[in-house]
């Protein structure tokens, strides 16, 4: 059988023997592709689906497990380039890592600035737990359900049912609103009255109806306080708290809280006014002699 080392050498001597015309370089290319095809295949085989099952067993997330697979199936590869390398008669692997690199470095340097940015805001992510995948978050004027974290992007899911995918830079590099965070969240709701209604009555009624909906929590205790003295109406400010908050928990409440508000308000004669516009100015009329020429 014929060692590896001698495998380029071999596949020479009969390439030459056939007349091949530069028979060297030729197997050496031969040597290298197979000695790369069948590196990289035992690689996939063998070497990702044991690192998986290594992270499996100590618990980690699927979505810090996908990344770092990848990374090793990207380590993979570049070993069998450099290994294929020796057997081709290319150079030994230090000299096939060190050429590799020499060449791509520059190169990968300038191309791979946003991906390298994106990576280590990754880690970041990973490290720091902003957010997790289910959480709702906010950002640059965007909002959705974290889908899906990777080393490079993270993919959300807007309320429209839109997926954004969105460079981990960006979340990194600004403020990110994350409303379910925590076990407890505050909402916070104007409601405007007229000048001539009865503060504390209106009071009453939206601590009530707070008090009566079995979302909203009565530890911390709802509260309304006088925030504003508006053109045109009165403003009271309702906070309530709900629990384990998600956003079609925090979009159903609130709408069923200030519809029930809103019926009391009407049943109690309460106004809620509209802003009101007065329109002033004068109109000048010129040339009226031709109006009334006729």
């Amino acid at each position: 059988m014929i060692p590896l080392q001698s495998a380029n050498t071999f596949l020479a001597d009969q390439l030459a023997n056939i007349g091949v015309p530069a028979a060297g370089a030729v197997g050496s290319a031969i040597t290298f592709l197979v000695a790369f095809l069948v590196l990289y295949v035992l690689g996939r085989i063998f070497v990702s689906p044991l690192i998986n099952r290594v992270l499996k067993r100590r618990d980690l997330d699927e979505h810090a497990r996908k990344p770092l697979v990848k990374l090793v199936r990207i380590v993979t590869a570049f070993a069998a380039v450099a290994i294929a390398f020796t057997f081709a008669g290319y150079g030994n692997i230090l000299t096939a890592i060190a050429t590799i690199g020499a060449a791509a470095t520059l190169a990968i340097g300038f191309a791979m600035q946003d991906v390298l940015a994106n990576f280590v805001a990754g880690v970041f992510i990973y490290t720091d737990k902003p957010f997790r995948i289910g959480d709702w978050i906010e950002w640059d004027g965007h909002s959705g359900v974290v889908e899906d974290i990777s080393l490079r992007v993270t993919r959300v899911r807007t309320f429209d049912n839109e997926l954004l995918t969105v460079p981990n830079s960006q979340l990194t590099g600004g403020v990110i609103k994350n409303p379910v965070a925590k076990e407890q969240l505050r909402l916070k709701f104007l409601f405007g009255i007229g000048y001539d209604d009865d503060i504390d009555e209106a009071t009453e009624i939206i601590v009530e109806e707070a008090e009566n909906h079995d979302g909203i929590m009565d530890d911390p205790e709802p509260s309304v306080r006088l925030t504003e003295l508006g053109d045109s109406s009165v403003g009271l400010q309702s906070r309530i708290w709900i629990d384990n908050p998600s956003r079609a928990d925090f979009v159903k409440i609130r709408g069923e809280y200030v519809t029930a508000v809103k019926e009391r308000f009407d049943e109690e004669g309460i106004d809620i006014p509209y802003p009101n516009r007065t329109i002033g100015g004068d109109i000048q009329i010129e040339n009226t002699d031709v109006l009334t020429a006729d």
